[in-house]
Order: structure tokens, then sequence, then C-alpha cells
């Protein structure tokens, strides 16, 4: 197989390995070198004419193409999409399984009932100002410290370079305070020591009364200046880290319903296998936990841009799909007013792999999300609380929006790629899948999971996915991904910073 359609109404292919000129693909013969990965026109497309894969249009010819020709960004143009918004249309039943049927896993269960699938003490802090104290006192609590307590995964510190110089309204406060709570209550948390300096804007006192947050064994928060300084603060943090230890290893796995898992679903280093292999498994591994009774929780607004029509015609109801759209126009507006342009994406590693507009990236990223109706449209970091498929706005760098998806409440995440990632995350740990086979073996450390072999090998995107869903009841148990075994995680929080830094 050289090529690979993707509809009867496309009028591109792509080519799965380096074509020469001449190579006989369909009914044209290639009349430029096409790398893997890359379009070819199966007919001649005149400039100002779409081009089109999945069915939809990903551009416009910027110049005339002929049949033959290499289809990318020498020759196709990105405009804004004017789509015509179908709500709830798309509907399709899901075949739920019975409660008394359902698959399990071993996770932690909380007080307030919900389920995590580690069990961390967390130090989150409010402001950079104390982000070395942080760091200072989770490095305490070495492994050999930890040994001591089994059922503990680790000590971990989350720190960011915001909290202060903003405004204490608007986007930007309120999405840091989110983030904040939603580490603060993150069920993968057993113990939460906040750290604060005293006098940022971002104000740990705020934030409890907001939230309703108590202070007890497991929660506890100080801030430097009225501990009087640095070094006093790390000790007094190190024994308060020290009395919780004991009661976050009385925590024990239990069995637990697949129901609890909400799984963020990502991609970054994106390449044109993405949206063929990869995206559409994840897809049907989300279908297969929504039906369980759980949760995914698409994010990256700017990645769904162009691809966003299909999320509204499985909309649960027109209110909900209109959400979806006031988070398009809230980005076009964004972007135009920063003097940026929603074809930033897709990135330079993109295009090297395929990718040619930031159309044809969503269309491939949404795939993540599956079939299944869409229940819900979150802020940043909102806590997610309707189950089955939803979307969370986020922009498309990978650590701000998986740290929006783990405030949010996910537990898991899966990461699809293509050119290749190293990234992993805290508290909820990270399955990588690779889209091509090549990568996967070159990056064998950091892969979990090969979706390539839906070319290379022939397997179906149903088996790749069924294997991507028990992937997430192992992991979910305790089994630890190859990016958590690498210890990745403490320096990928990064909530995003909306508004003017002052």
């Amino acid at each position: 197989m050289q090529t690979v359609r993707l509809d009867a109404s496309d009028n591109v292919v792509t080519a799965t390995r380096p074509l020469e000129v001449g190579a006989s693909v369909e009914t044209v013969v290639t009349i430029d070198l096409i790398p893997s990965g890359h379009k070819i026109a199966t007919v001649p497309i005149a400039a100002g004419a779409p081009v089109r894969k999945y069915s939809q249009v990903i551009g416009y010819a910027s110049c005339d193409i002929d049949a033959g020709a290499h289809v990318h960004t020498q020759n196709v143009e990105f405009r804004n999409t004017q789509a015509d918004y179908e709500f709830s249309t798309d509907l399709r039943p899901v075949a739920a399984v019975p409660e008394d049927k359902r698959d399990t896993f071993m996770g932690y269960r909380r007080e307030n009932g919900s389920v995590g699938t580690r069990n961390y003490i967390a130090i989150v802090t409010s402001v950079n100002c104390s982000a070395t104290a942080a760091r200072m006192i989770a490095d305490h609590f070495t492994p050999d410290i930890l040994a001591q307590y089994p059922n503990v995964d680790g000590v971990a510190a989350f720190v960011h370079g915001t909290g202060c110089g903003m405004a204490g309204d608007g986007d930007g406060f309120e999405a840091l305070q989110r983030v904040m709570w939603g580490y603060a209550r993150h069920p993968n948390h057993a113990g939460v020591l906040m750290v604060g300096l005293g006098c940022e804007m971002n104000q740990i006192d705020w934030l409890l009364e907001a939230y309703g947050l108590k202070q007890g064994p497991l929660f506890q928060t100080m801030n430097i200046q009225n501990v009087a300084g640095l070094r006093q603060t790390i000790e007094l943090g190190i024994k308060k880290i020290e009395a919780m230890l004991p009661l976050a290893n009385a925590s024990e796995r239990t069995e637990c319903p697949a129901s609890e898992l909400k799984v963020a679903l990502q991609c970054g280093g994106s390449d044109a296998w993405s949206g063929i292999t990869a995206n559409p498994a994840l897809g049907y591994a989300c279908d297969l936990l929504v039906a369980q009774g759980g949760t995914g929780v698409l994010a990256e607004t700017p990645e769904i841009y162009g691809a966003e029509h299909l999320l509204t015609r499985r909309a649960i109801d027109k209110k909900t799909g209109e959400k979806l759209v006031g988070l398009i126009r809230w980005w076009e507006d964004y972007t135009a007013r920063n003097r940026g342009s929603m074809d930033n994406n897709p990135s330079p590693g993109n295009k090297k792999g395929g990718l040619t507009t930031i159309l044809e990236k969503s269309l491939g990223a949404a795939a993540k999300g599956g079939t299944t109706p869409l229940t819900g449209v979150y802020k940043y970091a909102e806590p997610v609380t309707s189950r089955g498929f939803v979307f969370m706005d986020s922009p498309g760098y990978d650590p701000a929006s998986v740290t929006g998806q783990i405030a949010g409440g996910c537990n898991l995440v899966c990461f699809t790629t293509g050119r290749g990632s190293a990234f992993g995350s805290k508290p909820a740990p990270t399955i990588k899948i690779a889209t091509n086979t090549e990568m996967a073996r070159r990056m064998s450390e950091d892969m979990d999971i090969d979706a390539g072999t839906i070319l290379s090998e022939g397997k179906s995107v149903a088996e790749k996915g069924r294997e991507i869903y028990e992937m997430f009841l192992r992991v979910a148990s305790g089994e630890m991904s190859k990016s958590e075994s690498q210890g990745l995680g403490d320096y990928e929080f990064v909530p995003w910073q909306i508004g003017a830094v002052m």
C-alpha cells in the first residue's frame, strides 16, 4: 500500500512511504518527490478551489495544482471557517453496559466519593514567589524516606510562574483559582499543602473562602511572610508533610467501576497519521469508556477549529452546541486582538509530518473524541460534572491544556503523538500512543502503544482502541506508564496565563 484515501470525495491521498517522481498512485503518476505522510493531488485542483481530506475542506489551492503534485504549504492556503452550524443532528445512541457488568479497576476511593488512580501528597503554590520553598519541601522526601510509605506515590510540588502582577478578577484570575482548587481537591491527592508568600494577588484565603475549603490533617496552608522566612517555611512544610504521610499511607486500593475514570484526551507532536491511526483508535477507546459510564475530556480549542461543526452536530442540545461555538468566537477575537491567527498551528514539526493547515490538523484531532454525544462544554479547569464525552476550553499548548483537564478532575491522561513526545503529568499519569511504527520503535522507551500497526500490520482501529481502553484500566490500577516510570510530571504543571502581566 503506497497511499491512503480517507473518503471517495477527497481530491488528495496520503503517501504511506516516500515516493519518487513517476510513481503510480491510483490513476495518476507523481510529478514531485512525495515525503511519507504527505498529500498527493489525485485530480487537477484549480487555484481557489477547495482541497478535501476526511471528506472535509482542509484549505484552498493558492495556485493551480496538477494531478500527481505534492500538496502542501507551497500551494495550499488557509481561510477562516464560515460554518453553518447544526445542533444535535448526529446523535448516536450509547449502548451502555449495565452497572452490574461493568469493568473495574483498583482505585483509591476518597471520603467525598471521588476515586483516584494515584495517591500523592501535593504541595500547591499560590504564586511564583513560593515556588522554591515548595520544591525544597518536596525534594526532602527522597525515595529512601518514601520507601517507608509504600502506598504513597510521591510528594509532588506544583509550582508556576504567575499568581501576582495580575488583575484580581477576570478570566486570568478565575482560571488560576480554578486550577488551584482543582489540584487541591483532586482525587489523586491524599493530602495537600498550599504554600504562598503572603502579599500576592492570588490569596490562599480567598480561595478557601470562595470554594469552601477547610483545613484539617490532610489539608494545610501557610505563607512565607507569616512563618518568618524561607528556611522556617521549608522546615515547617517538611513537618506538615511528615504528619500527612502515615495518614496517606493508610489509603488502600479497592475495586472501583470503570465509570469513575475521567480521561484527558490529548495529542501533541502530531503528524499526518494522527487522524488516521492513533486519534481514531483513542476515539474508539473513548466510546468504550463512555459505554461503561466513564468520561472522556477533549480540549485544545484552537485545535478543533474547522472541525467544531462536527461536534455541534453531536451536542445533546442546542445550548451545549452554542457553548462550543461561543468558545470558537472567543478564540477568534483573542487571536485577532493579539495580532495572531488561528492558523499559527500547525507547528513546523507538524508540517514536516505532513499537516498543512489547522483545518487538517483539527479534523484529525477531533477524532480523539469518538462518536458518542457531546454531553457538556466546560471552561478551562472547571470541574467536569457530566459523564460521557465532554469538551473543555484550553489552549493547544499541551502542558497548559493538560493542567486544565487534570484540574477539572481527570485521573488519567492519554496522549497521541506522531513526531514524538516526552510529555508526562502528575498526579494523573500519561499514557502515550504512537501514530506510526517507525517512531514507536525509535522512541520505544517513551511510547506505551503503537497505533501505527493499523497501517504497518493491518490492525483495525477497533483492535487498537480496545488495547488502549484495557491499558486505561491497568494504569488506573497502578501499572506505571512509560512517562511515569521515567519521572515525568514535575515540570509540566502550567496554568494557562490569560490577560495582561502587570
